[in-house]
């Protein structure tokens, strides 16, 4: 019977645990973080402490995310991710990296109005790329750990 069934792809692995699912919440923390920054600045006046958070954190999300797409795209191309999880990452990447731009301007233009939903729309593309990937996950290797 076991020689009549295909054998399942398996994600790319460390130690047992997907590469990707150690990457892909760094990106997402990122980002979050970018729009909390990004809120407390709006909302403090115009302390640059913030905007420069800010500023710091997209380009992490941004290396961190490449890395983790790179890892998305092979678990996808092999069958053992979704490709739902890589273009809701990709879209959140590109929409970051826009905003990343938006953020290189100087002060209160940087933020205010366009940089805050740009931040939104990123993390909302982030999290449901997360949620993706985790319940395709789950789909093809059922409900254990």
């Amino acid at each position: 019977m076991a020689e009549t069934m295909a054998p399942s792809v398996r994600p790319i692995r460390i130690v047992r645990r997907p590469i990707t699912g150690m990457l892909l919440p760094i990106p997402i923390v990122c980002f979050i973080g970018a729009l909390i920054t990004d809120l407390t600045y709006s909302s403090s006046g115009g302390n640059l402490l913030w905007l420069n958070f800010s500023t710091w954190l997209i380009p992490a999300g941004l290396v961190f995310g490449a890395i983790a797409g790179i890892t998305l795209l092979i678990d996808a191309i092999r069958g053992s991710a979704s490709w739902t999880a890589f273009l809701l990452l990709l879209a959140a990447w590109l929409v970051e990296l826009i905003n990343s731009m938006v953020h290189a301007r100087d002060g209160w233009t940087a933020v205010v109005s366009l940089g805050i939903v740009l931040s939104i729309i990123g993390v909302v593309l982030a999290l449901l790329s997360g949620w993706s990937w985790q319940s395709s996950r789950y789909r093809t290797r059922g409900h254990a750990a």
